[in-house]
């Protein structure tokens, strides 16, 4: 099973290389972040991608998630819906029959309002109690906008006082991990000190490998045991975040 996620900035700007990432990666599973479009702004070939339940939720220029899974994952159209602490098209669920969840996830950047992101998270933390209380199979995916640790930023990008690196970001994220969730990629790469997922868009930054990680795959510890890969494709795209796609033997 590959369950892959993308901050694709822009669904119309970038759809051609979804469809070329998709075609290439064949995940069951597709959680998009900032798709920046209302669901008839979705471009034809995308609204009902071959051989996938698709679900889009976006309003207009910003924000907006979607989230499609594999019929051959689910035979039956899973259940699509909002948890109550939703805004501005941040986050999409879907529960299939099997007993897993899956969760396509854009945290605010909190640069503008940085009480609301917190909101946001400690929001998400009850949602990732509740799934583990439900006894739920959970993969939270997505954009959550804060580097987990240190070795999460490089070095040239370190600010300890930065949004998206502070300490009580950080502390709502472990607490929203320790639901019973494993940080996927970190997992397999502990050691990683180049692990990134987004790069500013300047100064040649993406080919310098010098960015943050950002974008996450959160898995029930059960599902993690069973990850053999998680890669990021820092080659392919425009975006200024990269895809993952994690693979479960």
């Amino acid at each position: 099973m590959k369950i892959a996620t993308w901050n694709v900035n822009g669904i119309r700007a970038r759809h051609a290389q979804v469809v070329e990432w998709v075609e290439r990666d064949r995940p069951d599973v597709i959680c998009l972040q900032e798709i920046k479009a209302t669901p008839d702004q979705v471009p034809t070939e995308l609204c009902e991608m071959e051989g996938y339940w698709c679900y889009w939720h976006g309003g207009k220029g910003y924000s907006g998630v979607g989230l499609h899974v594999s019929k051959a994952l689910s035979p039956e159209r899973p259940q699509f819906s909002h948890p109550t602490f939703d805004f501005e098209h941040r986050i999409v669920q879907a529960d299939l029959a099997s007993g897993l969840t899956v969760s396509s996830i854009y945290v605010p950047n909190g640069g503008k309002d940085f009480p609301a992101k917190v909101r946001f998270l400690d929001a998400l933390d009850s949602y990732a109690e509740a799934l583990q209380t439900a006894g739920r199979t959970a993969v939270l995916c997505g954009d959550l906008n804060i580097a987990r640790a240190d070795i999460d930023v490089h070095p040239k990008e370190r600010k300890p006082r930065a949004i998206g690196q502070l300490p009580e970001e950080r502390v709502i994220l472990e607490r929203i991990i320790g639901r019973g969730l494993v940080d996927v990629g970190r997992a397999l790469e502990p050691e990683n000190d180049g692990l990134f997922t987004w790069w500013a868009p300047w100064r040649q930054m993406r080919e310098r490998n010098i960015g943050w990680r950002i974008d996450y795959i959160l898995a029930s510890q059960a599902l993690a045991n069973r990850a053999v890969a998680c890669p990021v494709s820092r080659e392919f795209g425009t975006s200024d975040h990269a895809p993952i796609v994690a693979t479960f033997d």
